[in-house]
């Protein structure tokens, strides 16, 4: 017997789009989640790292059930082919100290927030960012980020872009 269970998840999606397209959809407002971002410096050399730390930040009064979140490098880090860099770590912090992520890397950086972000509570993921030895000078690496976010209450929120600091790569003269 098949499962007509794609079928309505089909058609509830479609519902949903229509919803939202109409503006009837329930939805969070901004305020309800953040998402920010830092890094431990400003600066790097070829050779060197760069900690950029992802805060999502629960403001609602329900739980964070599930989140999906990408980044990816800004048009202008792009445009600099020189730039040689990869995420090569991934730290979900804790209470009770630092664990490794569910993946490394940009594609899908909502699981490694954990499982559900209690009210007034924070998540920080951070990502080790290797600038390559042989990467070029004088340019700024920066990330921009989309997120999406849904709560117990059947509420979401999508945000973005949210933009990272810029790190600017420099060379010993």
């Amino acid at each position: 017997m098949r499962s007509t269970l794609p079928r309505r998840l089909g058609l509830a999606f479609v519902l949903a789009l229509v919803l939202a397209l109409f503006g009837l959809a329930p939805s969070a407002s901004a305020a309800d989640a953040d998402l920010t971002f830092t890094t431990d410096t400003t600066t790097a050399v070829p050779g060197g790292t760069v900690n950029l730390s992802m805060t999502l930040t629960n403001n609602k009064t329900y739980d964070i059930w599930f989140v999906h979140q990408t980044i990816d490098p800004t048009w202008l880090t792009t445009q600099r082919p020189d730039l040689k860099y990869s995420f090569t770590g991934c730290t979900l912090a804790s209470d009770t100290g630092s664990t490794p992520c569910s993946g490394t890397g940009p594609a899908n950086l909502g699981g490694n927030y954990g499982a559900t972000v209690p009210p007034g509570q924070s998540r920080t993921v951070t990502l080790t960012l290797q600038i390559a030895a042989d990467s070029g000078c004088n340019g700024d690496i920066g990330f921009y980020s989309y997120f999406y976010a849904e709560f117990s209450d059947s509420t979401n929120i999508s945000g973005g872009p949210v933009y990272t600091p810029e790190t600017r790569v420099n060379c010993a003269a």
